[in-house]
């Protein structure tokens, strides 16, 4: 009786939502630091408090802000857009690497801005994230990873994290890595995911409202969308890496599209590693090459719009085939805790090699890689080099 009397009840009228704006596009060199020292950054985010910032914070920590505030001061201050991030010293648990931070923004329509607390972490693929929230996935500390879509294998519905929608702008990347690299010991600090995060029921994936509305709000405008919502790579053969194919214009400009370039250190990929920024041809979507002595593998490529959310990610997305981007080193690990056990692996199937000698979750994924017809031409046309493996051959 209750479901028909609902059925039957007209429901009553709602204003649409104002459509939203179309979001402009702009192609900036990468974010520097601001020449400040700590304490003048410091004494420049309290001063935006006393001016009506109010501090915001989602985890334990959101009825006392003052309390992470001194636990956790700003030392870096960066600015991209209209949004400004003011970062602690950077810290680290088992799992992670890790800064506090400060994302400070306007409120439209309101008088003043908002200072949200985010934390913003190191991935295995070597990019720096916004973490969504926090939980435990079999009992293990578990930091969440944006957006979630829903996939259908063998007749079950999977709910899957879109890692991506966590990644930083790739302007950020090159200040936020040599920032994290000042110090030479890195504390331990185990309390602040959770001061700063929403914790979620353990089990949960699905980031919460405030990490998907202003998404949500974006794309509804089908302007917004990259190559229409439509997928700018994708395999035309599920396994096979020589039949990539490109949106046209979608592909990366090796030739006349390199727009930045950086160097860092990497234990787990064994010495140096060179990240370039390159733009695809029509300038819409720009890409991160990671050039590792051994590997070469490609971080998921990012609009070039300049909205960014309150997390400090961008609200618009670039569709493609998650295959593109396997890193050099992905995981591919044996699940013994079930009966039978599980492989459990992010590497397409027949292409995983040697475990790392490092992290033993993770197998060597450069045969796929090298077999990406975008990667060869890379490492010809930027790098001016081939694999030591085919080398030898």
């Amino acid at each position: 009786m209750e479901a028909a009397r609902l059925l039957s009840t007209r429901a009553p009228r709602r204003s649409r939502p104002a459509p939203a704006p179309r979001i402009p596009t702009r192609i900036v060199p990468a974010v520097r630091p601001l020449a400040l020292t700590p304490r003048q950054v410091q004494r420049r985010f309290e001063a935006l408090l006393a001016a009506g910032t109010v501090l915001r914070v989602a985890g334990r920590a959101r009825t006392r802000p003052r309390r992470l505030l001194a636990l956790h001061p700003p030392r870096y201050e960066l600015a991209l857009f209209d949004t400004r991030f003011f970062l602690a010293a950077v810290r680290q648990n088992p799992y992670v690497r890790f800064f506090v931070a400060y994302v400070v923004q306007e409120r439209p329509g309101r008088a003043g801005s908002d200072a949200w607390a985010r934390l913003f972490y190191k991935d295995g693929s070597l990019i720096w994230r916004s973490a969504s929230h926090v939980g435990r996935q079999q009992g293990a500390f578990w930091l969440g990873k944006g957006d979630v879509r829903t996939v259908v294998q063998g007749g079950e519905e999977y709910v899957w994290s879109m890692e991506s929608t966590t990644d930083l702008p790739v302007e950020l990347q090159p200040a936020i890595e040599a920032l994290s690299r000042r110090s030479r010991r890195i504390p331990r600090d185990d309390t602040a995911p959770e001061l700063v995060l929403r914790r979620a029921p353990d089990g949960r994936i699905e980031p919460y409202h405030d990490f998907v509305a202003p998404r949500r709000r974006a794309q509804s405008n089908p302007r917004n969308l990259v190559n229409g919502g439509r997928p700018v790579a994708w395999f035309t053969r599920p396994g096979d890496p020589g039949s990539l194919r490109f949106a046209a214009g979608y592909e990366p400009d090796l030739r006349a599209g390199l727009i930045g370039e950086d160097v860092f250190t990497s234990r787990l990929y064994g010495g140096e590693i060179r990240r370039f920024r390159i733009l695809s041809h029509n300038r819409r979507i720009q890409y991160l090459f990671m050039a590792a002595p051994r590997h070469v593998w490609i971080i998921p490529p990012q609009a070039t719009t300049t909205e960014l959310s309150s997390y400090g990610v961008r609200t618009v997305d670039v569709v493609a085939d998650d295959d593109l981007f396997v890193p050099g080193f992905e995981y591919h690990f044996l699940d013994d805790t079930r009966d039978p056990p599980v492989l459990y692996s992010q590497i397409p199937a027949g292409w995983a090699g040697a475990g790392s000698p490092v992290d033993e979750a993770r197998a060597d994924a450069s045969a796929w890689c090298d077999a990406l017809p975008v990667v060869q031409a890379f490492r010809r046309q930027v790098l001016g080099r081939v694999p030591a493996s085919r080398r030898r051959a």
